[in-house]
């Protein structure tokens, strides 16, 4: 199984507007996601601290800097109309040459609002994204207009021009823990996003997440990408990342259990450091991207130290 790597800048600064993502700068941005692409990352993150809508814009301008970079612009349902979305996304995807993927949150904008006695319940919440993504799905694939009613959304004439000769694919990364959100993972996302835990734990989410697909024959048909640490500081995200430190060579064989687990793609969080993605370009991704290096080396693997203990048992849901 091959391994592939994507990059998660943020800060560890509990002030995001004073360490704000380097792609807020023109000439920064351009420097370093030309470093970032030639240290071996396949994507990066974008998710700025000012919200949807400014992702849109960060997406766009990345996209433009990048010529290899997949663009992994995060999103959620309620804030923008489907067939506003369904548009923007696809001129983003056609400049960008396909390279665009949704990272969708698993709780839309419930995870920034404060409860109220409005607040949507979880349930709600997942089964609004369902709706969404269905829309946003059939407007990428329609060859007319089309009028809908449903329980979130009402559409009237939804189409999205200049599609060419084919549908539009974006590749859509979820993740959850609840029964619920699995449910909605397992109809739509290509790509599951797990949450930290040790080893064991990730084994036994990916389980989950395989048989919710099933229910819609998907259970071959998602990969999975784990968040991870290289930094002794932690990480300010939205959930705690699986913390790796010491040596390059121990760094990098310390997430082996993870690849054996069924872990395709690690997310590298923190603050975008010049010299750490160098030498994580050329220590770390070597070594876990040979499949003789981690078959020789698989035997004295250390194990994994975390940021804190799993939250994963914790956070289950209904």
């Amino acid at each position: 199984m091959s391994i592939e790597f994507t990059f998660v800048p943020g800060t560890h600064s509990n002030d995001l507007s004073a360490a704000a993502p380097f792609f807020f700068d023109p000439h920064a941005s351009a420097a370093a996601l030309a470093q970032v692409e030639d240290a071996g990352f396949r994507r990066v993150v974008i998710d700025g601290a000012a919200g949807l809508l400014t992702n849109f814009d960060l997406a766009a301008n990345a996209a433009a800097l990048t010529s290899s970079l997949q663009i992994v612009l995060t999103h959620w349902a309620g804030v923008v109309a489907p067939t506003v979305a369904a548009r923007q996304l696809a001129s983003i995807e056609a400049a960008s040459g396909g390279r665009l993927a949704l990272r969708i949150l698993p709780d839309g904008i419930a995870e920034n609002d404060v409860a109220t006695d409005s607040h949507p319940s979880h349930i709600a919440t997942c089964q609004r994204t369902d709706e969404y993504l269905r829309l946003l799905k059939r407007l990428w694939s329609n060859d007319k207009p089309f009028d809908y009613e449903g329980p979130f959304y009402s559409v009237r004439g939804g189409f999205v021009p200049n599609k060419g000769q084919r549908s539009i694919a974006i590749p859509i990364r979820m993740s959850g823990l609840s029964g619920t959100s699995l449910k909605v993972a397992g109809r739509h996302a290509d790509i599951f996003e797990l949450a930290p835990g040790a080893p064991e734990d990730v084994r036994v989410l990916i389980a989950r997440v395989r048989a919710a697909a099933a229910q819609y024959g998907r259970s071959g048909k998602i990969r999975f990408a784990m968040p991870v640490s290289f930094t002794r500081e932690r990480p300010l995200s939205r959930a705690d990342a699986v913390h790796v430190a010491g040596p390059p060579p121990r760094s990098a064989l310390s997430l082996i259990a993870y690849a054996d687990a069924g872990v395709s793609e690690f997310m590298v969080t923190g603050p975008y450091d010049p010299e750490k993605i160098e030498r994580f370009g050329q220590a770390i991704a070597p070594l876990l991207c040979s499949p003789l290096a981690r078959k020789e080396r698989r035997a004295i693997a250390p194990a994994p130290r975390q940021s804190g203990t799993s939250t994963m048992g914790r956070r289950l849901r209904a």
